[in-house]
């Protein structure tokens, strides 16, 4: 069994367990409490390459990452340093993170937030939109295509966007058949975990004009999101360079270019 195939089946379990806690029923009622969206996608396309930046406190790749850390201080220093939305993982097993943590999230920053798991049941969807996500994650490689298919309709009727996730050839042609919106090229393999940052440069060629593309995983430097601005990239999502960096707001502000701008309006003493 891959990694991946671990981690979607300790997805089925998780929500097996949730929804005995807190029927689906139950859920649809809170809906009505629901607080006003934030739109996820349109952060995505303003000039520049956007920064998606992301709150894990561990991964089955790096382990302990920053793992007491505190969601509305880390999200509050993002968004100071120029972040265009936020991917919260919610993952528990592998991820230590929980759907509490979308609820901390919003109230430590006005920005759009993503919930970010192995989603693979409506179940996960209705928990995204109460708890305050205004978009998810939807990964190919986790699911068969009339699946997806389902999921990102569901998500649709419950006004959240979707980052649909692909890795290589075969899930960017599963995306485009189903026509969504915003790709997310994930430069790590799910199955074996390694990285290959070619892996966004090769699939961005075969995007059509039009879509949303976010560029994920082993990225830590402004000189390679400049890169990611050159080949036609809207936005990054960066995850564990930022939860281990020393000032999260200043990391996020040298990825995001405000850095750059401050320093050519500062005021010569």
């Amino acid at each position: 069994m891959s990694r991946l195939e671990e981690l979607v089946d300790s997805a089925r379990h998780t929500v097996r367990e949730r929804s005995r806690a807190v029927s689906i029923e139950e859920l649809r009622a809170r809906l009505e409490a629901r607080a006003e969206d934030r739109p996820f996608k349109e952060a995505l396309v303003r000039p520049g390459v956007s920064v998606i930046c992301e709150f894990k406190r561990r991964s089955p790749s790096a382990g302990d990452i920053r793992a007491s850390a505190d969601v509305p201080e880390l999200v509050s220093a993002y968004e100071r340093g120029g972040a265009a939305a936020l991917s919260i993982v919610t993952e528990s097993s592998s991820f230590g993170g929980s759907v509490e943590d979308l609820l901390s999230a919003r109230a430590g920053s006005g920005l759009p937030i993503l919930r970010k798991d192995f989603v693979v049941d409506p179940y996960q969807l209705l928990e995204a939109a109460v708890f305050g996500a205004d978009a998810v994650l939807l990964i190919v490689a986790a699911l068969e295509p009339d699946c997806l298919a389902e999921l990102h309709d569901e998500a649709q009727s419950l006004d959240l966007d979707t980052l649909v996730e692909v890795h290589d050839e075969d899930d960017l042609e599963v995306a485009l058949e189903l026509d969504v919106d915003v790709i997310g090229i994930n430069n790590r393999n799910l199955r074996s975990l390694e990285v290959d940052l070619a892996t966004t440069e090769e699939l961005i060629t075969d995007v059509p004009a039009g879509k949303t593309v976010v560029a994920e995983s082993g990225y830590s430097t402004r000189e390679q999101i400049d890169e990611l601005e050159r080949i036609g990239v809207d936005a990054v999502l960066v995850g564990e360079a930022l939860m281990r960096a020393e000032d999260p707001e200043q990391a996020v502000r040298e990825l995001s270019g405000d850095d750059m701008l401050t320093r050519e309006h500062e005021i010569p003493q």
